[in-house]
């Protein structure tokens, strides 16, 4: 995660990650000006292009399902890997919206948050259709919970993928190694 700063305390942080092995890099959007923003991100893919680092977004709900559009088609443009929850959490008619007309995919993590019933997980993912969900154990219910939703999202082609809520480093143990004995 590359925490939002000006050009060069990103370029820093992402040069640092780097060099430690990392080959996925997920950034925050929303919080700056957007245009401000999509800078940062066209000055990072002037020095790393996608074959050998993959950007991710995060925008957190940040955009109006109008604003968001022209944002999607420049990120598409900058070969950005995905954006999570683009808009907020709840307008799943406007959020599939998005999906359907975006090239840029589109991945869901607050939307996931306090779904419980395997119905209105199903009706949310036969709605929405996102090309990717994102699994958050701790809000999610726990593993057991997290392996509902693949089952779900595999069932109907949709990507996933696991990360923490900043847990502790028990957590992230756990989760880890969670992660691992599903497909390891």
């Amino acid at each position: 995660l590359i925490w939002m700063g000006d050009v060069d305390f990103m370029l820093q942080q992402l040069e640092e990650k780097i060099a430690d092995g990392f080959l996925v890099i997920k950034m925050k959007i929303g919080a700056l000006d957007i245009q401000d923003e999509l800078q940062v991100l066209r000055s990072i893919r002037e020095r790393f292009g996608p074959h050998e680092i993959q950007l991710r977004v995060d925008a957190n709900g940040a955009f109006s399902p109008e604003s968001a559009k022209p944002i999607l088609e420049e990120l598409h443009r900058l070969k950005i890997h995905s954006i999570e929850q683009p808009i907020k959490q709840g307008s799943w008619k406007k959020m599939a919206k998005l999906c359907r007309d975006s090239e840029m995919p589109i991945a869901l993590d607050e939307e996931l948050i306090g779904l419980f019933s395997r119905k209105d997980k199903e009706e949310m993912l036969d709605t929405i259709k996102p090309r990717y969900i994102i699994l958050k154990p701790s809000f999610l219910g726990g593993f057991k919970k997290s392996e509902e939703w693949i089952d779900l999202a595999e069932s109907r082609g949709i990507g996933w993928w696991v990360t923490s809520a900043l847990e502790s480093n028990y957590g992230l143990s756990a989760i880890a190694q969670w992660n691992y004995n599903l497909y390891g």
